[in-house]
C-alpha cells in the first residue's frame, strides 16, 4: 500500500505526515489493518526496539473533584460508585508505588483529583516524591495534579519529580463539549508550565467519546505541535453514572488504528498505552505492543486493569521485552535535545494546510461490554493489596 510505504519512510525520517494520511490511516479497512499494523511497528521498531516501559499509577486522592469533564467517574455530580477518599500520607503512597517498582514499573505517576494544587498539596506531593526517591532508587516520578500556578512546576522538580503530566484529551474545537470549568488553552498552559521548569512533559489523549476522525487527527497535530515526551492514549472507560456513560463507540481493530495513526504522527515519542485497553482491546491487546513502547502495569485511578502478572506475560509471549531502569526510553537524539516530537527539519506542521480524506462509511456500534468495567476496590486508599 503506498500510503503506508510513505508513511514508514516519513516515520524512519522523523517527517509530519500530511492531516490527509493521517486521516487516511483512520479510515483504512478492517482487513488491511495487519498491514497498517505491521507498518506502524517498523516506525516503533526504529526508536525502541522491542522495549516495553511499564509505568505505575497511584492515586493519591480519588474523587472529590470540583471540575465538570464528561468521562470522568470522579467529576462533580458523579454518581459513579468509585473509591473517595482524601490525601493518602506520603509513607502511604511510597508503599503503594513500591509495590509497582517490585512489579517492574520503572516509572511512578502521582494522580490527584482536582482543579489543580494548592501550595500545601505541592508541598505535601514534595515529601511524596522525596520519600519514593528515597525508598526506590533510579525510579522515575511523573506528577499530575491538574491546572499549575506560577512557580508550582519548579517547586515540584526540585523535589525530584522527573515529569508532569497533563493531557489535552480531545480537540480545540469540542473541548467545550466535554469540559465546562477550564479550557483548552489552560491545559496548553500548564504543559508549557511544565516543560519550562524542566520537567519532561507527559500529555496525551481519550479517544471513544464521539469525536469524529477529523478530531483525533487535530489533538494529536496539535499534540505533535506542543511536543511532550510521552504521549498517552486512553480509551473511554464508560463508567456508569458520568454523561458518557454510553458512548460505547470502539472497536479493538478501531483502537489499532488510532494507535498507529499515533505512532506515525510522534513517530520517536514515548506512545504509551493507557486506561481502557482491557475494556476496548481485550484479546489483541499483544497487536497494541507493535505500535506502543510504554504501558500501565495493573489498576488504573479508578479502575481495575488486568492482573500485573497478566501484562508481564502478555510482553513475553510477544516477544517484546521490559525495559530497565538503566535504559533510557527516549532515542538518543529526543533525551540530548531534552524531549520533543521533532521532525526531520526541527518544525511542527500546523494543522489544517492539506485537504482532509473522504469521511469512512459509518459503522454499526459495537455492542456494548459493560461487563469489562469494573471499579477499583484495592491498592491505594484500601486495605487491600494493590495488583502490580
Amino acid at each position: 500500500m503506498d500510503l503506508l510505504n510513505t508513511l514508514v519512510d516519513k516515520g524512519l525520517r522523523r517527517e509530519l505526515p500530511t492531516r490527509e494520511e493521517a486521516l487516511a490511516v483512520l479510515a483504512t479497512s478492517d482487513d488491511d489493518l495487519l498491514e497498517v499494523v505491521a507498518a506502524a511497528g517498523k516506525v516503533r521498531r526504529q526508536w525502541f526496539g522491542r522495549r516495553v516501559k511499564l509505568n505505575y499509577l497511584v492515586n493519591l486522592k480519588s474523587g472529590l473533584c470540583p471540575e465538570d469533564c464528561s468521562y470522568c467517574s470522579q467529576r462533580l455530580g458523579s454518581k459513579a460508585e468509585i473509591l473517595k477518599y482524601t490525601w493518602l500520607k506520603p509513607d502511604e503512597a511510597s508503599k503503594a508505588a513500591a509495590a509497582g517498582v517490585a512489579g517492574g514499573a520503572k516509572r511512578v505517576c502521582l494522580v490527584a483529583s482536582g482543579r489543580g494544587p494548592t501550595d500545601r498539596d505541592v508541598d505535601r506531593v514534595s515529601e511524596t516524591i522525596e520519600a519514593i526517591k528515597e525508598q526506590n532508587e533510579g525510579v522515575e516520578v511523573c506528577a499530575c495534579l491538574g491546572l499549575l500556578s506560577d512557580g508550582q512546576a519548579d517547586r515540584l522538580r526540585s523535589a525530584g519529580a522527573d515529569a508532569y503530566n497533563h493531557n489535552l484529551n480531545t480537540s480545540e474545537g469540542t473541548y467545550g463539549d466535554i469540559t465546562t470549568t477550564h479550557t483548552y488553552a489552560d491545559r496548553v498552559e500548564t504543559v508549557h508550565q511544565a516543560q519550562a521548569a524542566g520537567l519532561s512533559a507527559c500529555s496525551g489523549l481519550i479517544a471513544g467519546m464521539g469525536e469524529s476522525d477529523a478530531d483525533l487527527v487535530d489533538v494529536v497535530f496539535s499534540l505533535r505541535e506542543l511536543d511532550p515526551d510521552s504521549v498517552p492514549v486512553n480509551f473511554l472507560i464508560p463508567f456508569e453514572g458520568t454523561p458518557l456513560a454510553k458512548e460505547w463507540n470502539l472497536t479493538p481493530q478501531r483502537c489499532l488504528r488510532i494507535l498507529a495513526m499515533v505512532r506515525f504522527v510522534c513517530p520517536d515519542v514515548e506512545v504509551r498505552l493507557a486506561g481502557g485497553r482491557e475494556v476496548h482491546l481485550r484479546s489483541m491487546q499483544p497487536l497494541a505492543l507493535h505500535l506502543v513502547n510504554s504501558i500501565f502495569l495493573g489498576d488504573y485511578l479508578t479502575s481495575e486493569g488486568q492482573a500485573g502478572q497478566a501484562d508481564l506475560d502478555m510482553i513475553a509471549d510477544a516477544d517484546f521485552e521490559v525495559e530497565g531502569a538503566g535504559t533510557t526510553t527516549l532515542p538518543e537524539h529526543r533525551a540530548q535535545q531534552g524531549g520533543g516530537c521533532g521532525s526531520h527539519d526541527g518544525g511542527c506542521a500546523p494543522c489544517g494546510d492539506t485537504p482532509e480524506a473522504d469521511a469512512a462509511e459509518p459503522q454499526e456500534a459495537p455492542a456494548a461490554r459493560t461487563d469489562l468495567v469494573a471499579v477499583r476496590r484495592r491498592g491505594a486508599g484500601t486495605d487491600l493489596a494493590p495488583n502490580a
